[in-house]
């Protein structure tokens, strides 16, 4: 196989055919490379992948330079943006001519697209996040166990969109008891308390910082049976490493939900070490990975990929082979 195309900030170019771009931090070692090209035949699209790498929380101009390049390049169609949501947004919001409502509200952009000549921007994670959410509970988990909570190990966008999706007025009863976010830093949990009262919800949220992984052992200890607890930290993909130490006890009868489904999955080993004992429904990232990419590729290319039916589960067969 050719090896994917990755490019820098240093080394943009125009694009010699139709590309979307994978714009995150390590886009060359990701199943997309593989799978893309195999979806693209399926879906009867002339174009091909390109990854664009950044540093983790990169320079501002850095983002604007990526966010100009894709809207001056005529073949440049569009592109994904992960771990790099917030920080674009941050950077360069206002360059693109349109911003989704959940764009606006939740501060980050995912998809990149263009229509019309104009360059638009969406939010797809908190559709994502849904579609993936509604895969791994069964209909009514949350009303079924009024007392299981949510802990976010991570506050970015993946956490934000799981938090909104899961708080939402609209669902009743079906609700988590509580929302714990935990995060290294504190500029992403006051961005999230902020974001909080906009959402209009009663769903209590609790901020913990947690610079180092044993706190996060200790508000996990915390969680009631039947919660779910998720790695959104980037740890396992982004940088090596698990959000909790292997003295962390999960919540008996949970669901464990690693957002990661390649790299070092030290949070998906530690969960399965406990999955007997602890009765816990252990799950990787790769579903979430197929609505995030199957989303983002309808908004680039103008096609419609619905999120279950014969459609997705052909294009999920493709890409599990």
């Amino acid at each position: 196989m050719t090896p994917p195309t990755v490019l820098t900030a240093a080394t943009l170019a125009p694009a010699p055919r139709p590309t979307m771009y994978f714009i995150g931090v390590t886009t060359g070692s990701s199943s997309i490379q593989r799978i893309f090209p195999i979806w693209a035949a399926e879906l009867g699209l002339d174009a091909q992948l390109v990854g664009i790498d950044l540093p983790l929380h990169a320079p501002a101009a850095q983002y604007r330079q990526v966010t100009r390049f894709i809207r001056s390049d005529p073949n440049s169609a569009g592109a994904l943006v992960t771990t790099h949501k917030i920080d674009l947004y941050q950077a360069a919001g206002e360059l693109f001519d349109r911003r989704d409502p959940l764009a606006e509200l939740m501060g980050e952009v995912s998809s990149i697209s263009k229509r019309a000549g104009e360059l638009w921007c969406h939010a797809k994670d908190p559709i994502s996040a849904g579609h993936a959410l509604d895969a791994i509970t069964p209909p009514g988990y949350w009303a079924a166990h009024p007392g299981a909570e949510i802990y976010c190990l991570g506050a970015g966008g993946s956490a934000i969109a799981i938090s909104w999706y899961l708080s939402r007025p609209e669902r009743g009863a079906d609700r988590p008891a509580k929302i714990v976010v935990s995060n290294r830093s504190a500029p992403r949990l006051d961005a999230l308390g902020a974001l909080w009262p906009k959402l209009a919800t009663d769903t209590p949220l609790e901020l913990n910082l947690c610079p180092a992984p044993g706190q996060n052992d200790a508000v996990v200890a915390a969680a009631a049976p039947g919660s779910l607890v998720v790695n959104a930290s980037g740890l396992g993909k982004d940088a090596p490493g698990s959000p909790l130490t292997d003295e962390a006890v999960l919540p008996q009868d949970g669901i464990v939900w690693d957002l990661n489904y390649r790299g070092d999955l030290v949070f998906l080993d530690q969960a399965r070490a406990q999955s007997d004992e602890r009765r816990l429904a252990v799950h990787d990232g790769w579903v979430y990975f197929l609505h995030g990419w199957t989303q983002v590729i309808q908004e680039v290319f103008h096609i419609e990929i619905p999120p279950a039916g014969p459609k997705f589960d052909r294009l999920s067969t493709l890409a599990a082979r």
